[in-house]
């Protein structure tokens, strides 16, 4: 990996009507390109200056690329970085034109007459097709979650891209509703239970994203038991026999650690759900919507050790997992499906609600921001695994077995520009030190 300064190898900006393309990349001082696992769609902003009689305008006269262009938004962009070491690939959106950026938007815009500079702020085709797509097919309950993620990305969003989707255990017969494609996509997401997760009992929860590989369908709990990079990230400020500067943090800093009040008010640890059934007019029974952590949390794969939790007070010998701290009330939407919708425990929606409400809320235990140096071959839901030094005397000298250990990257940003090039990330964790 390398600090090295970006080489824009291509970045091409084409008008609406495809009559006029420019170069911009003699202009662009700075390329961001962003990944997030709760994010359906990659984006990237550039930040251009001009100084203008650039393009010929409609009316043949040479003008600025603002005004050339004209920038209205909408326009195709076609972005290439070389990599900047033997094993930092760099970025590639330009070979393929169902790869390319569009521009949403157009901010910043600062004008002389001399010089323009703007901020051009990019998505995934697919962002545009998802506000003028609706969704009204009615898939049935003999189609697994999986399997109508496919046809929903293939069918209704007509995208080419890779599709990388685990499994689903349940079946589950919905409606479109006329509901946009990214929509639906994590609506789905809630109620998938994968099918195998390593030898473990599996849990619901999924997250639909885009990075640069494709689109991911991912269950939290296969992500989480993924194999990690091959590499491991180290912080010291000091050089190390035996180790690779490469993979040296640059920076990091705790964001957020166990937020327990926060989890108790989302009932991550223990709930009630309540469910009205419009066929049979009945609510379930309180011990079929109970939900406590404890009977899964030494059932599924965490990062780190095994989750823990503290007594409710001094006097009581329960935890905060055994009493529910939040009730929620919900219709079962099995009422408006054709007979023979499963019962199985894991398409059950009391089952899978709290289980992915208890998935979604761990998962963010632990929260730490660093920058390494640029590494394009990382995608946000990668698993890494970090090691960090322990605050002592001695100047941290010695690891912390708490906070070091496997991380997942929610979010990354590639940052490029003409001074230097890094890689920032968002590294979430389920619990505390080393699995």
């Amino acid at each position: 990996m390398s600090l090295n300064k970006s080489i824009y190898e291509e970045i091409l900006i084409e008008s609406r009507d495809g009559e006029r393309t420019v170069d911009i990349a003699p202009g662009v001082v700075l390329l961001e390109y962003f990944e997030d696992i709760f994010s359906p769609t990659i984006t990237a902003r550039l930040v251009v200056v001009n100084t203008g009689n650039t393009i010929e305008g409609p009316d043949g006269e040479l003008q600025s690329i603002y005004h050339g262009l004209p920038l209205r938004g909408g326009e195709r962009v076609s972005i290439k970085v070389a990599g900047n070491s033997e094993e930092n690939p760099g970025l590639d959106f330009a070979s393929d034109k169902e790869r390319y950026f569009y521009v949403s938007s157009v901010t910043n815009i600062d004008q002389t007459t001399e010089q323009e500079s703007f901020i051009l702020n990019l998505f995934s085709r697919e962002a545009i097709t998802n506000e003028t797509v609706r969704v009204g097919r009615r898939y049935n309950t003999s189609f697994k979650i999986s399997d109508s993620v496919k046809d929903i990305v293939k069918n209704y969003m007509k995208s080419p891209k890779k599709v990388f989707a685990d499994e689903t255990q349940n079946k589950y017969g919905f409606i479109g509703n006329m509901r946009k494609p990214f929509t639906l996509l994590t609506w789905l997401a809630s109620k998938s239970v994968p099918s195998q997760i390593s030898g473990k009992d599996a849990t619901a929860g999924y997250v639909f994203y885009e990075t640069k590989s494709g689109y991911n369908f991912r269950s939290i709990d296969a992500l989480v038991t993924s194999e990690p990079y091959e590499h491991e990230y180290f912080y010291t400020q000091l050089k190390q026999m035996g180790t690779d500067d490469d993979y040296k943090i640059l920076d990091y800093k705790t964001n957020k650690n166990e937020d327990v009040l926060r989890k108790l008010q989302r009932g991550a640890y223990a709930s009630n759900r309540i469910f009205f059934n419009p066929l049979t007019f009945g609510y379930t029974k309180p011990s079929d919507g109970l939900f406590k952590l404890s009977d899964y949390q030494r059932k599924t794969e965490n990062l780190g050790k095994d989750i823990t939790l503290p007594s409710i007070d001094d006097t009581s010998d329960k935890n905060l997992g055994d009493v529910p701290s939040r009730n929620v009330t919900a219709i079962l939407d099995i009422g408006t499906m054709e007979p023979g919708v499963s019962t199985d425990e894991n398409a059950d929606p009391s089952k899978t609600q709290s289980q992915a409400m208890m998935r979604y809320n761990t998962i963010f235990t632990q929260s730490v921001k660093m920058t390494v140096s640029s590494n394009t071959n990382l995608e946000a839901g990668d698993v890494i695994k970090c090691k960090f030094p322990k605050v002592t005397r001695e100047g941290g000298k010695s690891e912390d077995s708490e906070q070091s250990g496997l991380y997942m990257i929610k979010e990354l940003c590639h940052h490029f520009d003409s001074a230097a090039s890094y890689t920032s990330m968002t590294l979430i964790k389920d619990t505390y030190g080393e699995r």
